[in-house]
């Protein structure tokens, strides 16, 4: 009988850790390191995460403070170029933002500069610097976004490709160069409130990744189900309908009071940043953010009853971790990664199933 393929054991849930390279002063220290170091802090993060284990580093897109992850495909191909095994995932590229054109030619080059280790995670974006930057606004975000996925994926799939749309240049018998490693690439629809993401997700046949870091479980399940009806709606089959979803904060130790120790520097740095910002305030204390957030801040027995919670309810397969340090010294985030690794990611890969990361499972089978 023929032997199974490697990656036939893979079909486990999977974590990556996500970084959105916020640049500010660290809560406890007060140092703000130059925006070189810290671009260098998260290569090496992405390193670490592959030596540990991980599935996968996401890197997301934003365009104004405290962030500096305006370019994720720079980011992403210097991780590429230091690491061999990872899936590189985006979190989200702003297609809203971006000519699909020029999109495809830079997540095409790093696709093939990765050796097809690529996973788009696409959405509309947000903020205020779109509107002052790109001249994109709340009225039209969202048909950019379906607008320059099409496109995208048109050209992703098609040596040539004869389009017109809204807010591009058409094109007639185009070749975007160069062509992609992947002949078809997984993309998933990141949103937090918007059913016209899921909706395009379910009509393409793609994922969805729930942001799952603002509010309670509820609206995010809530979106979930929705997606999951559409699925339906457009023919798909309910058993390949694939969801991952993010966590709002993430730190373990040994004891739930150390853990909560521990990060408590990072959680009141963001409470007095929303605050601030005029953002909404949901959980006004530690203790409840740690219980009814989706983040993942306890012992690891804490973490694993939680992720099991929340998997009843919105049935994810992959789930993303912070990777940065956010207060935390650089030994209490190792210990927390290792702990993870160690005691909570191998109970959570024998009890909840996922299929394997589409390019790791291309990667695979060839080699099988």
């Amino acid at each position: 009988m023929k032997a199974l393929p490697r990656w036939f054991a893979s079909f486990e849930m999977k974590f990556l850790l996500l970084t959105l390279i916020a640049h500010h002063r660290d809560p406890v220290s007060g140092v703000m390191k130059s925006p070189a170091a810290r671009l260098q802090e998260v290569v090496d993060s992405a390193v670490l995460a592959e030596d540990l284990g991980f599935d996968g580093f996401a890197v997301g897109e934003r365009h104004e403070d405290p962030f500096i992850s305006s370019s994720p495909p720079v980011v992403l191909s210097n991780i590429a170029a230091r690491t061999s095994r990872i899936g590189l995932f985006t979190a989200v590229t702003t297609l809203s933002l971006l000519d699909p054109v020029r999109a495809f030619e830079d997540y095409s080059t790093l696709d093939n500069l990765s050796g097809g280790r690529l996973e788009l995670i696409v959405g509309k974006g947000n903020g205020a610097a779109q509107a002052e930057l790109f001249h994109v606004t709340t009225a039209d975000q969202w048909d950019r976004n379906r607008e320059g996925y099409e496109l995208f994926r048109a050209l992703w799939d098609s040596d040539r490709v004869t389009w017109s749309g809204h807010y591009r240049p058409p094109l007639v018998d185009a070749k975007a160069l160069p062509r992609p490693l992947q002949k078809k690439i997984r993309v998933w629809h990141g949103s937090a409130t918007s059913r016209d993401s899921v909706d395009l997700a379910a009509q393409h046949g793609d994922p969805i990744f729930s942001a799952n870091v603002t509010y309670p479980i509820e609206p995010y399940a809530e979106l979930v189900d929705h997606y999951r009806r559409r699925w339906e709606f457009y023919g798909n089959d309910p058993s390949d309908a694939l969801v991952g979803a993010g966590t709002a904060g993430f730190h373990i130790a040994l004891t739930s009071q150390q853990a909560i120790d521990e990060f408590r520097p990072a959680f009141e740095a963001r409470l007095a940043f929303a605050r601030s910002a005029g953002l909404p305030v949901v959980f006004e204390s530690i203790e409840d953010f740690v219980d009814r957030s989706s983040a993942l801040v306890g012992s690891p027995q804490q973490v694993i009853d939680k992720v099991s919670r929340y998997h009843e309810r919105l049935g994810h397969e992959v789930i993303h971790l912070g990777a940065d340090a956010d207060g935390l010294t650089t030994a209490q985030k190792l210990r927390s990664l290792e702990l993870f690794q160690a005691d909570v990611a191998p109970v959570l890969r024998a009890q909840l199933p996922s299929r394997p990361l589409s390019a790791q499972a291309e990667r695979k089978e060839v080699v099988a």
